[in-house]
């Protein structure tokens, strides 16, 4: 493994040859799914600061483990960068500074990585140790001379410095992604201390908070929570994401009554013409290929699945229209992410890398 020199883009799970290279595995085209990793790898392999689920190595061996082939060389690549991650935890609770998001996020941080790890087929210490930072999260931090929520961010979802900085409550890039990470480790019988309590602290603020993408130090300082705004439902933010991190916790605790107020918001956010109205595009991200991916897995782990079937018809419906219109090829904005989830198999398992199963 290098540092990457391939064109920007190529090695990246999100938009590159790689997400085509998982459509053609999931098909079983294995000769397809070749031509692509050798796009995707031309120029090296990322296992720098930007290296993460969806890029670089980690991206390399989600990719070709699905199909059963990732190499030793590049699983050690991976724990390398998971080593590189946690010693810059360290040194940043060293410095006394808030985490940011793309230390502990889905997309670019240890969420992700632990997914990866996760799907490995067994508990590999790293995936401990990445489990052990994740409940710690649950543990209030301290700034400005005030208890905030361990995982509070001094920087916005933009990255710029924010006033009072934020929570961040989204799947791909807030707390539900730790959320969802720790319950299904749990049902893989990967357990580390504190995990259920720190499942149920994510659990209770996004009871009180996961109607916003996220909260400022002005709502959270606010005699009650901040009334949902309208906005559009999806994976990466909004409630249907948060509500299938939900479900996956109520599992983890055994809660039946969180399981069911998970499962009535999906169905109330997707029967709902104005909630619908606002998704745009039919990609994996925030549009229909993620909404009907995210329905399937509620559906599977709901003791009605029948009440879910009309809305996974109509979802496929509005995918099959819209598919066409998407101009990139990847995974999470294009095509190769769409076309996985019109065609709704997962023998890969590939819907690991979005934490929903």
């Amino acid at each position: 493994m290098t540092a990457a020199t391939a064109p920007p883009g190529t090695q990246d799970l999100s938009e590159g040859a790689l997400g085509t290279a998982l459509l053609h595995i999931e098909r079983g085209d294995l000769p397809a799914a070749r031509r692509e990793l050798a796009r995707a790898v031309a120029g090296g392999v990322s296992t720098g600061a930007n290296a993460s689920l969806f890029h670089g190595a980690p991206a390399l061996e989600f990719v070709v483990s699905r199909a059963g082939r990732a190499g030793g060389d590049v699983r050690a690549a991976v724990d390398r960068v998971v080593d590189a991650r946690l010693d810059a935890v360290r040194r940043r609770r060293e410095s006394g500074a808030l985490p940011y998001l793309a230390e502990f996020d889905l997309i670019r941080g240890l969420t992700g990585l632990g997914a990866l790890l996760l799907v490995r087929g067994s508990v590999p210490s790293r995936l401990t140790d990445i489990l052990i930072y994740l409940v710690s999260l649950s543990r209030p931090a301290h700034a400005d001379r005030r208890e905030l929520p361990g995982w509070w961010s001094a920087a916005g979802p933009d990255g710029k410095e924010m006033n009072g900085g934020h929570g961040n409550n989204g799947v791909a890039h807030g707390i539900a992604g730790p959320l969802a990470l720790l319950s299904l480790a749990h049902r893989a019988d990967a357990h580390v201390p504190g995990q259920l309590d720190a499942i149920e602290v994510f659990a209770r603020w996004l009871d009180t908070y996961g109607g916003s993408y996220w909260t400022t130090r002005a709502q959270m300082d606010a005699a009650g929570p901040p009334a949902p705004k309208p906005a559009r439902p999806s994976w990466c933010y909004g409630p249907p994401g948060i509500a299938r991190a939900q479900q996956l916790a109520a599992l983890a605790l055994g809660d039946p009554a969180r399981r069911q107020a998970a499962e009535d918001t999906v169905v109330r956010t997707l029967s709902s013409p104005v909630h619908l109205s606002r998704i745009t595009d039919a990609t994996l991200c925030h549009g229909w290929a993620g909404l009907v991916t995210l329905a399937r897995a509620v559906a599977a782990d709901s003791p009605a699945p029948e009440r879910f079937t009309p809305l996974i018809t109509g979802l496929h419906m509005r995918l099959t229209a819209d598919l066409h219109r998407l101009s990139k090829p990847g995974f999470m904005e294009g095509r190769s992410g769409a076309q996985l989830a019109l065609d709704g198999t997962d023998s890969t398992g590939w819907t690991g890398a979005l934490l929903i199963t």
